[in-house]
């Protein structure tokens, strides 16, 4: 496995000193976001200029770029609203193929009309996931004409929240670019460590040859958000099930700051 972080733990918005920061910290890889190369996460474009800076600095840092966001609400209520996204994530595909940056990562979405990673009750309506999956499909469509795959995550407060959903949606679809990001904080709120455990070994086994990448983030029994190590995910379980499951790509840690990344690089390293 490679040991990795989000490039936006970091500040700045200059490439070159995002990734020596990445770097430094002790990972090998990130996941990168154009706000690190000064840009918006989904611009309107992305210069040439920004594409060689950022290439640039991965070639000097040796840092991996393994993937690069592409969220935006795919279940937002507005159709207008869904289509400007649309539009944002052809142009970050597009970067991702000419940086050759393998995954987009997605957001599938949430009636929220304010926040694409809150909870609303009609997520459960079936017109959401109709509506997610029309937009999904046109995402793929952009994806297979730039060799690019695409990044869906469980998450509880959007559309997909399981590993079943993510494998029902998979199956729906039928392309081989639609991937999944496995994040074992995501796949439960509150539960006691042993329920946690049992969650996300059964998530891994469900979705096992079909995870490009991995997060480490962790949650308090409580519900929470934690750095990874802090809480009740079980990271030893959690690799050798990874492992066990033949994945052996990026495991991807965020939720924590600038100061915690080395300390986490660390932790990490001794399991990986």
């Amino acid at each position: 496995m490679q040991l990795g972080v989000f490039a936006k733990t970091f500040p700045g918005s200059e490439p070159a000193g995002v990734l020596a920061a990445v770097r430094d910290a002790g990972f090998a890889v990130t996941q990168f976001n154009l706000a690190c190369g000064g840009l918006p996460s989904m611009p309107d474009a992305v210069p040439d200029a920004a594409i060689d800076a950022i290439d640039a600095a991965s070639k000097a840092t040796g840092i991996g770029l393994v993937a690069l966001s592409g969220t935006y609400n795919m279940a937002h209520p507005d159709s207008r609203v869904r289509d400007d996204g649309l539009r944002r994530l052809a142009v970050v595909i597009e970067a991702a193929a000419r940086l050759s940056i393998p995954l987009v990562t997605l957001c599938t979405g949430t009636r929220n009309p304010d926040d694409q990673w809150a909870h609303h009750p009609d997520n459960a309506d079936p017109s959401a996931w109709a509506d997610m999956a029309r937009e999904m499909e046109r995402a793929l469509q952009l994806a297979e004409r730039h060799g690019v795959d695409l990044g869906i995550e469980p998450e509880q407060a959007n559309i997909v929240t399981s590993a079943d959903d993510a494998m029902r949606l998979i199956s729906e679809m039928g392309s081989k670019r639609l991937r999944i990001v496995l994040d074992p904080a995501n796949l439960f709120e509150q539960a006691s460590a042993d329920e946690a455990r049992a969650i996300v070994a059964g998530a891994v086994e469900r979705t096992a040859g079909h995870v490009s990448l991995a997060h480490a983030k962790d949650r308090f029994a409580d519900g929470r958000f934690a750095t990874a190590g802090q809480g009740i995910v079980d990271f030893p379980d959690l690799i050798a099930r990874l492992k066990a499951a033949g994945f052996d790509g990026p495991l991807v840690t965020h939720g924590l700051s600038a100061e915690e990344a080395p300390g986490v690089a660390r932790f990490l390293k001794e399991l990986v």
